[in-house]
């Protein structure tokens, strides 16, 4: 048998087994039809089964007319507030979102300056890991996947926690102020331990700064010189503000709310949301959505000729190319069709970064990949639904720009969500819900047992 294992301690005994798993694990598709399951707890039109309520975030990708559900462009309301009006009052006033996000999500409404300026120094007072853990925790055990490496260090907190297991909201409000303020460091000192360990790069690690925000720590931090740009600072800071949160149905949130249900502790449910955003059809998406993008550099001549982008795309999703997933990564949203939000503003950012940088021919692939894309997508494959440029799509070109490492890309989607986590955490506590058990059916028949010698 033909070995379609990447790994090398896979033996042949492994392999084999692994077979029987897949032969007798297989069911037939037609009965997810005939049962009426919900895949993905979604129905064929793309509307999410219905599992709970929330009054953090809302996504609206469709109208309802005469029953009939029409496509409309995007939006995203941040605690009844949209995210483009959000967007327009830090722009106007020259300032840092992230913050003030972080802290609508939480405690639903809107800081005046006061409150806002007391929050930055909570978050700020609080953006320090306990005494030698850097050095006994993050240097001793480093990891080549960051993602990984935050979890852990998420779980390793809970020891240094004395009420750990303590549900109640004060406590649970106080730790997500803690992760949330801690994230950044997580992720780029486990990047910068990696670089050391195993990259054999030089060890930086510069301390985070209490008249910095979250976005301008992260470039201090990272960088050895740790100087950066108003703009670099602004966009990093927009992309957080983007990612903060998603409603609660998306896969890493709605993980917060089932495991934050069985009643664990906030750093089991976080690590548990690390994991699925982890996935390359979560979170780590837009780190496929740069590998493709130098896929394409390398194998289109001419960026300009629309013609040989719309082949390759082609090739794409006939799973000829790439990864041979085929899947033009980017494109389109489980929710969104007709345009996601998140990506129009970015979009702007991305346009002004670029011509700092001097990567307008760059930007111009992407452009015209946004614009192909959908029409060869529509062309190969019947779809119930538009196709549109989601966020990640323009927030790995963003990252590139910035000169930041394709390992911290999703760290980043992580440092931007865990205040939406914090704040879908505390509301399951508040409602004190049920444990979310869904069904499964069971679609195998009843068998005899036999004795060890007669099989």
């Amino acid at each position: 048998m033909a070995s379609h294992y990447s790994f090398s301690n896979v033996t042949p005994q492994i392999e084999a087994l692994a077979q029987k798993c897949t032969e007798n694990g297989a069911i037939d598709p037609s009965l997810y039809t005939k049962y009426e399951v919900k895949r993905g707890l979604r129905d064929i039109n793309g509307k999410g089964v219905l599992a709970g309520l929330t009054e953090i975030s809302e996504i609206v990708s469709y109208i309802v007319e005469d029953s009939e559900m029409i496509p409309c462009d995007g939006k995203l309301f941040y605690r009844g507030y949209n995210i483009n009006d959000l967007v327009k009052g830090f722009e106007k006033d020259g300032r840092f979102g992230f913050e003030e996000t972080a802290y609508l999500l939480l405690f639903g409404e809107l800081p005046d300056k006061k409150a806002l300026d007391e929050f930055t120094a909570l978050l700020s007072d609080y953006r320090r890991l306990p005494s030698a853990f850097v050095r006994d925790i993050m240097m001793k055990s480093p990891s080549t996947d960051i993602m990984n490496n935050i979890a852990r260090g998420v779980l390793t907190l809970f020891s240094y926690d004395d009420y750990p297991n303590d549900t109640s909201i004060p406590n649970v409000l106080r730790q997500s102020l803690e992760l949330i303020a801690l994230m950044p460091l997580l992720a780029v000192y486990g990047y910068q331990a990696k670089k050391y360990y195993k990259d054999d790069d030089s060890l930086i690690i510069h301390k985070p700064l209490a008249e910095y925000s979250t976005a301008e720590n992260i470039l201090h931090i990272l960088r050895p010189d740790s100087k950066f740009t108003e703009l670099e600072a602004k966009v990093l800071d927009m992309a957080l503000v983007l990612h903060a949160e998603h409603g609660g149905g998306n896969n890493s949130t709605f993980t917060t709310h089932v495991v934050t249900s069985s009643g664990t502790d906030t750093y089991s449910a976080i690590a548990a949301a690390l994991g699925s955003l982890k996935g390359p059809k979560h979170g780590g998406a837009n780190v496929k959505v740069s590998e493709m993008f130098e896929n394409i550099k390398e194998n289109v001549s001419d960026w300009c000729d629309e013609d040989e982008v719309s082949a390759y795309l082609l090739k794409l999703l006939r799973k000829e190319a790439f990864d041979r997933s085929g899947l033009i990564y980017g494109m389109g949203h489980a929710v969104y069709s007709i345009s996601d939000p998140r990506a129009n503003i970015l979009h702007s950012y991305v346009d002004r970064l670029a011509e700092e940088k001097g990567v307008l021919k760059e930007l111009e692939l992407y452009h015209t990949v946004e614009r192909l894309a959908p029409k060869v997508i529509g062309s190969e494959r019947h779809i119930y639904k538009g196709v549109s440029a989601n966020v990640d799509f323009y927030s790995g070109f963003v990252y590139s720009m910035l000169g930041l490492p394709t390992e911290l890309y999703t760290p980043l989607f992580a440092i931007g969500r865990i205040a939406g986590w914090s704040a879908h955490r505390i509301e399951e506590l508040s409602n004190a819900g049920k444990i979310i058990r869904p069904a499964y059916k069971n679609v195998n028949a009843h068998k005899e047992y036999l004795a060890l010698s007669d099989r």
